[in-house]
C-alpha cells in the first residue's frame, strides 16, 4: 500500500533530522513546505503545490533514496518508523507553520564540520543559519531565474 503525504513526511522528518530535537525536525519540515509553496523557480515548476513531488524530485533528499553511489542507503524512508512527534511536526507544518529564524530557505545540508559555506546551492543560495548540524540557506534572486 502507497505512503499518504503525511506518512512520507513524517518519515523524512525523522530520517532527515530525527537526532536534532524539535527545533531541527521543523526547520527541516518547514524547508519542505517552503519548497512546497516557493513563489517561482525549480521548485514551483516541479512541486506545483505538492509534498509528493517536492519529496520525491531526484537528488534532493538523500533519506529518500534506497541506494546512494552504488551502494544500498539503509537510512531511507522505508525504513523508519515514526513517532507520534514526526506526524506532529508534519502537521504543524502543513499546517503554514515555520520556523521565523529560517526566512524562506529552500535548502540545508549537513557539512560534518563546524562551519557553514556562505552559499549552498553555488551562488543561488545564501547561509541564513545553523541548527543542530545542519545550514539553512535562503534563496536569492539568482534561484528565481532557474
Amino acid at each position: 500500500m502507497p505512503l499518504t503525504d503525511r506518512e512520507l513526511f513524517a518519515r523524512l522528518i525523522q530520517c532527515e533530522a530525527g537526532g536534532e530535537g524539535d527545533t531541527g525536525m521543523k526547520a527541516v519540515a518547514s524547508v519542505v513546505m517552503n519548497r512546497v509553496n516557493a513563489p517561482g523557480g525549480e521548485y514551483k515548476r516541479i512541486g506545483q503545490g505538492s509534498i509528493r513531488k517536492i519529496l520525491y524530485q531526484t537528488g534532493q533528499f538523500v533519506c529518500m533514496s534506497e541506494t546512494e553511489r552504488g551502494s544500498y542507503n539503509a537510512q531511507n524512508v522505508y525504513n523508519m518508523r515514526p513517532e507520534q512527534i514526526h506526524y506532529d511536526i508534519a502537521d504543524w507544518a502543513i499546517a503554514g507553520n515555520r520556523l521565523m529564524d529560517l526566512g524562506q530557505a529552500l535548502w540545508f545540508f549537513n557539512p560534518f564540520s563546524p562551519s557553514c559555506r556562505k552559499n549552498f546551492p553555488s551562488s543561488i543560495g545564501y547561509l541564513v543559519t545553523r541548527i543542530g548540524d545542519h545550514c539553512f540557506y535562503n534563496p536569492t534572486d539568482a534561484y528565481y531565474k532557474t
